[in-house]
């Protein structure tokens, strides 16, 4: 985990990560013919492409300096960083790009966007927080996802259930993709939550899971706001559902998450019917406060 002033120890086994994925070619340096003994660029490329010293480019790999901005753009640019990767490192190095954030999530969800998640009765819904924390929902997310009322509140995290909960895990027609990317997004939101004491019990919970460790330990940070996904739900069938993700604007660690079927599809006729089933429900099932 890190810290307000940044994560040096961490930025610097990222930094590792990074150049073991890029071959010499692939960013403009000529074949030596020199066996390499390990995978990647060697740190001497990287401060070449980077145009800093190879000791300079050490001591901040291995967390005895902390570089300043210009230099971590170049670093950043050598490495081809993404977008992602790039804010991430710089969270890591203390110097983030955009206000800091005071650490802290608003977990309590305005009754605006209760409303809101209420009213979308043909799209299933869910609120999550900057780590993945099941916020809210609607009627149609749980009867689609998972009955989140069932969930005991220290479950209720969209990560521990997509590895967790067996039912949500095969409704995924594609649950690698889908649990990797949500992997690299709650990688990619810690350094803004460094004292989160839920995020850091998440962490140590999701020891046991072998996947989880070795996609966390890959460093692979994103953050995808609209997607695809095929779904089998086991009374509504297979459905191809877009998602699209919206952040508050009063709480910006906030985001609604949404998914909708391509008009005139099957996939919107069958999750119609979901719906359809779910309101008939409904008044003999009042749906229990959530927190």
């Amino acid at each position: 985990m890190s810290s307000g002033d940044g994560d040096l120890r961490e930025l610097g086994i990222f930094l590792m990560a990074r150049r073991a994925e890029l071959d010499p070619l692939q960013v403009g340096l000529p074949e030596t013919g020199v066996p390499r003994r390990v995978a990647g660029l060697r740190r001497e490329e990287v401060a070449q492409l980077a145009a800093i010293s190879p000791d300079y480019y050490t001591r901040v790999e291995q967390g005895r300096m902390r570089a300043s901005v210009p230099v971590l753009e170049s670093i950043a640019r050598a490495l081809r960083l993404t977008d992602d990767q790039h804010a991430y490192l710089f969270g890591l190095a203390g110097r983030p790009q955009a206000p800091p954030r005071d650490g802290h999530e608003h977990r309590t969800v305005s009754p605006h966007t209760r409303r809101l998640l209420d009213q979308l009765t043909e799209s299933p819904a869910v609120v999550l927080s900057d780590t993945m924390d099941v916020l809210a929902w609607n009627r149609l997310a749980a009867a689609f996802l998972t009955d989140f009322d069932r969930v005991p509140e220290k479950d209720r995290n969209y990560v521990w259930l997509l590895f967790n909960d067996p039912a949500l895990r095969a409704l995924y027609d594609d649950w690698e993709t889908g649990a990797r990317a949500c992997v690299a997004y709650l990688r990619m939101h810690t350094t803004a939550h460094p004292r989160d004491a839920r995020l850091r019990a998440l962490l140590s919970r999701m020891g046991s899971h072998s996947d989880f460790q070795q996609w966390w330990q890959a460093r692979e940070v994103a953050v995808q706001s609209t997607g695809n996904k095929v779904f089998h739900h086991p009374s509504a069938g297979t459905l191809t559902l877009d998602w699209d993700t919206l952040t508050s604007s009063t709480a910006p660690d906030q985001h609604i998450v949404v998914w909708t079927p391509v008009p005139g599809s099957l996939s919107e006729q069958r999750l119609h019917h979901l719906a359809v089933g779910v309101a008939a429900r409904a008044p003999e099932s009042p749906r229990p406060a959530q927190p």
